[in-house]
């Protein structure tokens, strides 16, 4: 079974109530990682494919085809696993 570490390769930023984490999936990954967030996050609004506006257990978030995510608002690291965990894997 693939771990979370296999689809991300850099998470920046500080996780707090108003701060923004850029996650930035894997190359090889990163297509594989949009599709499964796509299938399991309810799209709010896209923008030609390019950027996708999200929402997952009211998390809000924006995913880009470079294999970049934005979060908004995570509180800590391991809600941020946590919801990567359930989005991608």
């Amino acid at each position: 079974m693939a771990a979370l570490e296999d689809y991300v390769a850099r998470v920046e930023g500080t996780c707090g109530a108003e701060k923004d984490v850029i996650v930035t999936f894997r190359y090889e990954k990163k297509e594989e990682a949009i599709k499964n967030i796509l299938k399991r996050a309810t799209v709010k609004n896209s923008l030609q494919g390019i950027i996708y506006e999200l929402n997952f257990n009211g998390v809000s978030f924006r995913v880009y085809k470079s294999g970049k995510a934005i979060f908004r608002s995570v509180k800590n690291r391991e809600e941020l696993n946590t919801l990567l965990s359930a989005l991608v894997l």
